[in-house]
């Protein structure tokens, strides 16, 4: 651990009572947080881990000087990487998490009665272990029977899963130092080999306003591996520009993201989700034009989106495929 000359835990990304956010991946801006004490600082066998309490945004948890979680809006990332993924398919009985060792998409993943088997593979055992003291309410979700831990690389872990996962959500860190292999074709190749039929993917895609030439190289690479490939997006204050987004797949060339399969009741919805809702599920995926003329969402040729007729239809049938899910 840091400390200074009084013995007090130190950290370089703190100073005058401030944590200020050092991001290679977004030059030119910079996310501060008032701090009212460090709670961990430690140098992992991969990376530099920190955990201060804020003043304004509960506990702080930090990898390599880059905000990945705070309590007071964790939910929506956790949510939203999450359960547009779970309500797209019929049946998710497993579920398998790459990264994720806070452990708020577990806690997501397992609210859906459908999943009988949680898997979480993380490659940084310190990740978890500081969240179960620092960040209870995120790691509340390892106690669970239907969870269990793989400490180890995800890129191994699944090649050596066949055939086996319903649903698998990589919940990575941004792609440099341990999560650079998790944007790679090869990763999507391997995920999907590792998913029963029917499948579906939710990966952490980036943010459109920094990240837009990764994000079309992702979605170009995913759409020749699934025959479904979509992003989508979520508000978040304490990441970069505010937002975040999300790379689904599916290997049912059926699936439509853009409408739950199944849902909540609302009075469920309330009760279990902060942000989630069918109707936050729908315009996740209502991207603003820059966006969809990067990635190529639009036909330029003929100035209207390029599968405006598929969209079309969809959203007609689609609206009555979904139903309360009376089982949740």
């Amino acid at each position: 651990m840091s400390s200074s000359a009084s013995g007090k835990l130190a950290h370089a990304n703190i100073s005058n009572g401030w944590f200020r956010e050092s991001g290679a991946m977004w030059p030119g801006q910079s996310m501060n947080i008032e701090v009212s004490q460090i709670l961990h600082v430690e140098k992992s066998k991969y990376q530099d881990v920190l955990v201060f309490e804020s003043k304004t945004y509960g506990n702080v948890l930090v990898l390599d000087g880059v905000i990945q979680v705070t309590e007071r809006d964790e939910f929506s990332y956790q949510e939203m990487i999450t359960h547009p993924a779970l309500f797209s398919h019929p049946n998710p009985e497993r579920v398998l998490v790459i990264g994720g060792g806070d452990g708020g998409v577990l806690r997501e993943a397992i609210k859906h009665p459908q999943v009988k088997e949680a898997v979480l593979c993380d490659i940084d055992e310190a990740v978890i272990r500081v969240s179960k003291k620092y960040l209870p309410s995120l790691a509340v979700s390892y106690a669970d029977p239907k969870v269990a831990v793989h400490i180890g690389d995800g890129f191994e872990f699944l090649q050596n899963k066949k055939n086996y996962f319903d649903v698998i959500i990589t919940d990575s860190s941004d792609p440099v130092g341990p999560a650079e292999s998790l944007y790679q074709s090869r990763y999507y190749e391997l995920m999907r080999d590792a998913l029963r039929d029917g499948g579906i993917v939710s990966t952490q895609g980036e943010c459109q306003w920094l990240h837009l030439p990764l994000i079309k190289e992702v979605l170009t690479f995913a759409r020749k591996l699934f025959p479904v490939a979509e992003y989508a997006y979520t508000t978040i204050p304490t990441y970069p520009s505010g937002q975040i987004g999300f790379i689904l797949c599916s290997k049912d060339k059926t699936t439509n993201f853009k409408v739950p399969l199944r849902r909540m009741s609302p009075e469920q919805e309330l009760k279990l989700f902060k942000y989630y809702n069918a109707d936050i599920h729908r315009a996740a995926f209502v991207l603003p034009n820059f966006t969809r003329l990067a990635i190529g969402d639009i036909d330029q040729s003929a100035g209207a989106p390029a599968a405006a007729t598929t969209a079309a239809t969809t959203t007609n049938t689609g609206a009555t495929a979904a139903k309360p899910d009376e089982s949740s």
